[in-house]
């Protein structure tokens, strides 16, 4: 799958609004839902407490989405988004492991902005049968991704030749989606090290120890 999943697709979301006012409300509403979903989790959040959050009457709130379920879309369907245009080939330089660790910092570094909506789409998929197909094509999706950026990295010197890289894609996918479901709990010291770790991880399952 080269295409990010469509979230959205058949969700019968109101349009993106275009006057200024109206933007800023949607943003209002989706800074008030990402705050919320992180703090209460999906089910303990009700959207009377987002449109209060956002300092906006709850008929606003029903202008730009129907339910926070389709809030909680919209939020999610942005970080794809963000991810679809991270660049994920190894920058230039000949330290593999600091090639390695600009990746995935830079992935964090969008996905953290959007941690309460993780954190609820996690709580929500478990309900709703919906919502868990599209975390299947999420997750195909985001392997296929990493399986690119592994195969990049198998064509420099030293790398092995003998290397599952579907196998390591998955396992290193789902760690990084469980690490981000955590992150909010976490002290950016933790993350960090979780972020090296990884690094760490990676290149010796990609590279013969010789190189080092």
């Amino acid at each position: 799958m080269s295409e990010r999943p469509n979230l959205l697709a058949g969700e019968k979301i109101p349009p993106a609004p275009q006057q200024r006012r109206s933007v800023a409300k949607r943003a209002q509403l989706e800074a008030a839902g990402l705050a919320l979903f992180g703090e209460k989790g999906y089910e303990n959040t009700s959207v009377e407490e987002i449109a209060r959050r956002a300092k906006l009457a709850v008929g606003s709130f029903y202008q730009h989405f129907q339910s926070k379920r389709q809030l909680l879309l919209a939020l999610m369907d942005e970080l794809l988004e963000k991810l679809s245009r991270l660049d994920l080939r190894p920058a230039g330089g000949t330290d593999v492991r600091e090639i390695l660790h600009g990746v995935l910092s830079r992935a964090f570094a969008h996905d953290l902005r959007y941690l309460g909506a993780y954190r609820a789409w996690q709580e929500a998929v478990l309900s709703d049968p919906s919502l868990a197909r599209k975390q299947e094509e999420i997750q195909v999706w985001t392997t296929a991704r990493a399986l690119r950026l592994f195969q990049a990295l198998q064509k420099l010197p030293g790398a092995r030749k003998n290397v599952d890289l579907q196998g390591l894609a998955r396992a290193m996918d789902s760690f990084f989606w469980s690490l981000l479901a955590y992150a909010v709990q976490l002290p950016k010291a933790r993350l960090n090290q979780s972020i090296a770790a990884a690094t760490h991880l990676i290149y010796h399952a990609l590279f013969r120890d010789s190189t080092t």
